[in-house]
Parts: C-alpha cells; sequence; structure tokens
C-alpha cells in the first residue's frame, strides 16, 4: 500500500444530519465506510472528520457550506433540488417499480447527466446517490388497494405541492399538518392517513393510531453525497479515483442499512397489528396513471419536460435491461 504519512495533506469535514449510530443509521454507516477507506488507501494522506447529528447544521445549511468550501463533503436529500432544481424529477410519483431498478438508474447514464448539470450549476460535484427508501400510505379506515380507495379520506402531507397533486389525483384530501404534530391529528382522526417511509412509521409510533399500510412506494428519496468542486480538483488524480470509489461503496452502505431497517420495521408494524397490503403490478400500474401526470404537470414548470422525459426513458431503458 502507499506509505503511511505522519499528518494529512488534505482535511476532510464532512457533515450529515442523521444520527451517528452505524448500525441504524444509512449516513453514519456510509459515512463511516468512507473515510476508512479514503483513509486507508491514501496511506493517511487524506483525514476524514465526521459530524454526524446535525453539528454542522441542517441539510440546507450544509449544502451551503459545501457550495462554499467552508465545509468540503455534505450528505444530505430533499434541500438538494433547492440548489439543482433538477433533481427534482426523483419526485415524479411511481418513478422506480424497484430498487434494483433505482439503483441501475442512478448509477447508469442518466445519474452521470444529472451529476454533471448539478455541478455546472452548483460548483458541487455527486460523488455518488443512495437511497431514503419508498414511501408508503396508511390509514385508520380501510385496505388501500386502488387509488379508488383513497377517495373522501384525508390525509396528512409534508407542505409540498407534489403531494398535495398526488393525494388530490386519487381523490383523497390532502391536509399539510407539520410532522411533530402527526400524531395527534391522527389519533383524534383529524386525519385518517398519512405517508412516509417504513422507518418514519415506526419511529414515531404511528402504529397505535393507523391499522392499514398500502406498500405503494410512491415516491423514492433519493440522498446526495456532494464535495466542493474546487476542493476535489485540489486532489491528486489517484485520490479522486480513490474518493469515487469509497464514495460508491459507501452507498452500497447505506442501501444495505436501509433494507434492513425496512424489513425488521416491516415486520415490527405487522408484530404491532398493522395490516400490511402490497399492490399486485396491474394495481400498482393504476396506481401510475392516476398520479403520475397529476404531479408532472406541475413538475413541467419547475424543470421543464426534457429532464422529466430523461428520467421517465432512463427508467424505460433500465427495465428493459434487467428483463432480458
Amino acid at each position: 500500500g502507499p506509505p503511511t504519512v505522519s499528518a494529512a495533506q488534505f482535511e476532510i469535514r464532512l457533515g450529515h444530519p442523521d444520527p451517528a449510530d452505524v448500525y441504524t443509521s444509512r449516513k453514519a454507516a456510509g459515512s463511516t465506510v468512507f473515510k476508512h477507506m479514503v483513509e486507508d488507501e491514501t496511506g493517511g494522506a487524506v483525514k476524514v472528520n465526521l459530524y454526524p447529528a446535525g453539528q454542522l447544521g441542517g441539510e440546507r445549511e450544509v449544502a451551503e457550506a459545501v457550495k462554499l468550501g467552508s465545509v468540503q463533503i455534505g450528505m444530505l436529500s430533499g434541500p438538494f433540488s433547492g440548489f439543482c432544481r433538477e433533481a427534482q424529477v426523483f419526485d415524479i410519483p411511481y418513478l422506480f417499480p424497484s430498487l434494483l431498478v433505482a439503483y441501475r438508474t442512478l448509477e447508469g447514464p442518466f445519474g452521470k447527466e444529472l451529476a454533471d448539470e448539478c455541478l455546472k450549476k452548483t460548483g458541487m460535484r455527486i460523488l455518488t446517490y443512495a437511497q431514503v427508501g419508498f414511501r408508503n400510505f396508511t390509514n385508520s379506515a380501510r385496505v388501500i388497494k386502488t387509488p379508488a380507495d383513497l377517495k373522501g379520506l384525508k390525509f396528512r402531507v409534508m407542505e409540498n405541492p407534489v403531494y398535495m397533486n398526488l393525494v388530490r389525483s386519487m381523490g383523497g384530501a390532502p391536509t399539510p399538518i407539520p410532522w411533530p404534530e402527526t400524531y395527534t391529528a391522527l389519533q383524534q382522526k383529524v386525519v385518517d392517513g398519512q405517508e412516509n417511509p417504513i422507518s418514519a412509521i415506526r419511529f414515531a409510533k404511528l402504529y397505535e393510531v393507523q391499522k392499514y399500510m398500502t406498500m405503494d412506494g410512491h415516491t423514492f428519496g433519493v440522498s446526495f453525497m456532494l464535495i466542493n468542486e474546487r476542493f476535489f480538483q485540489s486532489l491528486p488524480k489517484e485520490y479522486q479515483v480513490i474518493l469515487k470509489n469509497a464514495a460508491l461503496t459507501s452507498a452500497v452502505s447505506e442501501n444495505g442499512i436501509d433494507n434492513l431497517a425496512n424489513s425488521l420495521g416491516l415486520q415490527f408494524l405487522k408484530d404491532k397489528g398493522m395490516e400490511v397490503y402490497t399492490p399486485t403490478a396491474a394495481e400498482k400500474a393504476q396506481f401510475r396513471a392516476v398520479a403520475q401526470p397529476a404531479v408532472i404537470e406541475f413538475l413541467e414548470k419547475q424543470v421543464g419536460r426534457t429532464w422529466i422525459d430523461k428520467v421517465l426513458n432512463a427508467v424505460k431503458e433500465t427495465e428493459a435491461a434487467l428483463a432480458k
């Protein structure tokens, strides 16, 4: 291996919002793998200091700091589209039919093209993508098998046009409620249901106030590992390659932690008495047919048609390749 250096030539501050526990936190697992690979493979020439649990601020602040270069690497999800609006294409509902299609699309030509666009616009390089995971509907009224089953039900949503349009397209009534107030709103039947990843449903104990969950996976949250481009270009080529490879490997760890948490979480929710329904391919197609046009119409005004078509085509090509 490379000769070990006594003092690091390059120091990286890496910030993320997630808890520090590497066994349950996606970004803690990923960043820890990244740190050790980079330090090991550069013989200590590049030192990576981790700042988990929002120590360097929330996701938006971290992105600002990476853009400025006061923080070298940030890991964040949603707020990135505030810096590179093209990243909003991941908000298209029922975009990825499976985890594997998501992985391949992000690792493939589309992921690279989006990264190039965002780099030009922000001065931040996407080192890798990882999953925040699929979001599912829960409610206290009935089993939801098709979009028609949402009709007349009130759903707590984030204050976000994507989710408002999504629920409304199926005949449900979207009701923006702050996350800390969601449990009480469900308990008091102010709303019938909500939508979130399994981990959030478990963590917030929503199984106490929700009977049914539908594994419709309407949106897939994407996480970005961003590096300041000026800093990245200041590194020797060989270190740049090491960082890229370590980032891709770290994403595998993030995804693994998320998949494990979802598997264990799903069983936990069933044990707590939730009825879980997984839509058939035909039912999933119904959800897609109803929800996609409504949200795409909104997103077209945000990002333009070209990028929407690019991602939809990339998913189709990925599916076709996997079906061979």
